[in-house]
Order: C-alpha cells, then sequence, then structure tokens
C-alpha cells in the first residue's frame, strides 16, 4: 500500500489537525542536541520523497524569491527514550497503512553509506537499536502509538 495524500486531498488553506495523515518524527530524546537534528532531518527528507502530497507549493515573496514547499499538514518532532522509541517503530511499521523511515544507530556510526548498509545486514532486526523515527499514517491510530510523548526540547 502507498501511503500519501491524493490530489483532492491536498487543502494548504485548511488547520492542519484537517489533514487525514498525520506526520510525527520520533527522536531519542538521549542524543545531543546536533546528533537529534541529524537523525530527524535524514528521516524526514526520506519521509518527504517518498510520500505524496507531503510538501506545498513553493513559497515566492514580495521580490520574487523562492522558498521550497514546507509540509502543508505540518509535522510535529516528538522524544521518546530509546526502548520507546524502538516500539513505536516496530508498532507503526506493522501497520500497512503506514509510511515508517527510520535511522538505525548505525548511520551516524559509520562513514561510508556502504558501511552503514554492511551493519545494518549483519544486525538482526530486533538488535537494531534507532535515533529516530518518522512515520505517516491516518490521524488517530497514529495519535494511539505516540502516546502523549512530548515535543523534543
Amino acid at each position: 500500500m502507498t501511503v500519501g495524500f491524493a490530489t483532492e486531498e491536498i487543502d494548504p488553506s485548511a488547520p492542519t489537525r484537517a489533514a487525514r495523515l498525520k506526520w510525527v518524527v520520533v527522536v531519542d530524546s538521549a542524543l545531543p542536541a546536533g546528533r537529534a537534528a541529524n537523525a530527524a532531518i535524514c528521516t524526514a527528507a526520506a519521509t518527504a520523497q517518498a510520500v505524496a502530497g507531503l510538501l506545498g507549493d513553493d513559497a515566492v515573496d514580495a521580490d520574487g524569491n523562492t522558498h521550497p514547499g514546507l509540509p502543508w499538514a505540518g509535522c510535529t518532532v516528538l522524544a521518546a527514550d530509546a526502548a520507546t522509541l524502538r516500539t513505536i517503530r516496530a508498532r507503526a511499521a506493522a501497520r500497512p497503512d503506514f509510511f515508517v523511515a527510520d535511522m538505525p544507530a548505525a548511520a551516524q556510526q559509520t562513514r561510508v553509506y556502504t558501511e552503514y548498509l554492511a551493519a545494518v545486514g549483519e544486525a538482526p532486526a530486533d538488535g537494531l537499536d534507532y535515533y529516530a523515527v518518522s512515520i505517516v499514517g491516518p490521524r488517530n491510530p497514529l495519535d494511539k502509538i505516540v502516546g502523549k510523548l512530548p515535543l523534543l526540547p
């Protein structure tokens, strides 16, 4: 199943809570600020590329400068401890109506992408630690999975 917005659903004039799909990025709360930002940005980049209709139209300022489109339905960045993050990822990945992009710890522990691929390939799924998980899915089921997690400080 492909997760995304159909053209007729995209309504940038509506409040973000009116969108059928919700986007959250959950980051390991123990990470230092720079690593947390990196993990959130990397998973968001993978999500924006994969989920149709997430980004709104480009904005053009009064001087004619173009500013690339941002998520018209919003994106909330939340914090969780490592165990909760693993549980959230597993619950979200089990749903076919959710899109999940994650950053295993190996992504920040290697400097060469093929080394990252090898490290992940050698680890059993239940042995991976995650630094961030980006999830897009129907609002109510997603709210049940992320619960009352706090915003990333």
